[in-house]
């Protein structure tokens, strides 16, 4: 009996084990499946607009303010949200962007130029015929240009009566050319200066007959490319008659950009194409280049010749030359695709895939170009092989990172400012102070307020000394000096205040500028950004206040805009971006 007891506790005993091992079991897979849904939850992708960022939604979709594709925006790995160089993207977007990475590798460069031009007539075997006295064309032997004649070949007769008094005198001279040698000798070479050979001299005075037609002869073998005269035309001495060119060697002339010739040099080998003889190809040399460029086409001709004994490249046939020029580079270089590069024209830009991140990350970095080599650039710094660099989609992790606050090819980090005495600060200072007076007239779309201001700021802008200033300040300060002052001058001219608020946007640009470079007294300035001021074109204030005051709308839309830099007390601490706050309509 007490055995049988046992065996009953030691079975309850199992049944509640069981039930406890499978009640631990559902308690974990609900906790699993509920972190699992909040971690997915954590990482949903969030959509915003590139032209209004306020706008945001957790599916893609469209703009409700502007009809643009809403694009995704991702949160921030480890490795970035502490650099503002570094910006993350989800998979979605890359896959959205059609991101395309690649690996850099250092080669041997090679540049090529590639040109075009045409065939041309070889000038230097180009034969003019004209004619040696006056006459009537009495036959015509070359009816058609185009026609092939050969050396010696008769092309033309002319009737001179010029001649044939010529030809009487020599006769009546060579009766007395024992007594006046002088007089028979002239007779004979005004015959020569004619252009009439010692045999036919000598014919006319053997015979005293005298000849009424003379005739014309190729001087060289070729084709007849000019034919100015007509059977029965009257020409006088000098007339050209007839050009005959020498098609067995052409010459090949190119053009050439001002950025290729650093590359080219006479002697150097080029290959030469042809659409209208496909599969060959010709090589010579250069011959000559340009020392001119040509102030339309901004470039220089290039020229080189090629033996055309078939007689196969006609003039005026276009042609396409390739020329491998070796660069004075010390071994191997890194070299990338201009597809990678966005430049500003100050500084160069590319984005490098940060290693080892759970979601790609991409960091923007400068870097100083070399030559061109055609779709290729040398870089000089910046880059080391093995990195891997964007070469597609650059564009789209460009706009994303602004959008995200981040720096980008046209959001930078500012230098400090350059030292001036504060004297001058608070004289700029001033200057700022009257600029947010006239921006406020703008904000209340008053004209005449707006004239006054202007007033008001060309004479606190006059006091400024630029005395104070060294040397390099100085220059800078000349340099903005006097982009304010013309633009100050056309706002006082303005005829209406839609013309006040375009030539603002001038001035407010030069201003801002001129802040982050000399600095301020102010404790604390903003610059605004409206992307739909001025026609859609977007344009820049600087305002005392964070609050947005539209300057080119006014109470139209007032709070059209958004605050994209802060700029501190000169001295305090550098001027930054900060992440945009939205703007509102």
């Amino acid at each position: 009996m007490k055995q049988i007891l046992n065996n009953r506790i030691l079975q309850l005993s199992l049944v509640l084990i069981f039930g406890l091992f499978l009640g631990w079991l559902i308690f974990k897979s609900d906790n699993s499946a509920e972190s699992s849904h909040n971690h997915e939850q954590g990482e949903e992708t969030i959509y915003t607009c590139s032209m209004h960022p306020q706008i945001r939604q957790n599916e893609p979709g469209k703009c409700p303010l502007c009809g643009m594709d809403l694009i995704p925006v991702t949160q921030k790995s480890d490795k970035g949200e502490n650099s503002p160089f570094i910006h993350t993207m989800s998979p979605e977007a890359i896959a959205l962007a059609n991101v395309q990475t690649q690996k850099v590798k250092t080669v041997s460069p090679e540049h090529e130029i590639y040109l075009t031009g045409k065939v041309a007539v070889n000038e230097q075997k180009l034969a003019v015929i004209t004619a040696n006295y006056s006459g009537r064309i009495e036959k015509l032997f070359i009816d058609f240009t185009g026609q092939t004649v050969n050396t010696g070949q008769k092309l033309a007769t002319i009737y001179s009566p010029e001649l044939v008094t010529a030809q009487k005198e020599l006769i009546e001279a060579s009766k007395f050319k024992e007594i006046n040698p002088a007089l028979y000798n002239a007779s004979k070479e005004k015959l020569r200066l004619w252009k009439i050979s010692e045999k036919q001299i000598n014919e006319i005075e053997t015979s005293g007959v005298v000849l009424t037609e003379f005739d014309v002869y190729a001087d060289q073998s070729g084709v007849v490319i000019r034919r100015d005269i007509a059977k029965g035309d009257y020409v006088n001495k000098g007339t050209v008659l007839f050009e005959i060119a020498d098609l067995s060697n052409v010459w090949i002339l190119l053009d050439a950009y001002e950025s290729d010739l650093l590359f080219m040099k006479i002697g150097q080998k080029i290959t030469i194409t042809l659409a209208s003889i496909p599969g060959k190809e010709f090589t010579t040399s250069i011959s000559f280049i340009d020392p001119l460029i040509n102030p339309q086409t901004r470039t220089a001709a290039v020229r080189a010749e090629l033996n055309n004994p078939q007689q196969i490249l006609k003039p005026e046939m276009f042609v396409k030359g390739k020329i491998k020029a070796s660069l004075s580079v010390s071994g191997k270089s890194i070299v990338i695709s201009k597809t990678s590069l966005l430049w500003t024209g100050k500084r160069s830009v590319v984005y490098v895939k940060v290693p080892n991140t759970e979601f790609p990350a991409f960091e923007m970095r400068e870097i100083t170009l070399g030559a061109s080599l055609g779709e290729f650039y040398i870089v000089e710094s910046g880059l080391t092989e093995g990195e891997e660099i964007v070469t597609n989609g650059v564009f789209a992790i460009d706009g994303a990172a602004q959008l995200s606050g981040n720096y980008s090819m046209m959001n930078r980090a500012i230098d400090n400012t350059v030292a001036v005495p504060d004297k001058f600060t608070e004289q700029l200072s001033d200057f700022v102070n009257q600029y947010f007076e006239l921006k406020n007239s703008l904000v209340k779309s008053d004209f005449q307020l707006t004239q006054t201001n202007t007033k008001k700021l060309e004479t606190i802008f006059n006091k400024i000394d630029m005395k104070l200033l060294d040397e390099e300040a100085h220059s800078m300060w000349m340099e903005q000096y006097s982009k304010l002052k013309k633009d100050i001058g056309q706002l006082q001219t303005a005829k209406d205040i839609e013309k006040q608020r375009e030539l603002f946007s001038a001035i407010s640009n030069q201003i801002i500028e001129t802040v982050e470079t000399f600095g301020l007294i102010i404790e604390t300035v903003y610059v605004a950004y409206c992307p739909m001021a001025l026609g859609d074109k977007g344009a820049y204030w600087l305002s005392e206040i964070e609050e947005i005051n539209n300057p080119y709308f006014g109470n139209k839309m007032l709070r059209c805009g958004e605050v994209k830099k802060k700029i501190k007390k000169k001295g305090k601490q550098e001027t930054k971006t900060i992440q945009p706050q939205g703007h509102q309509h």
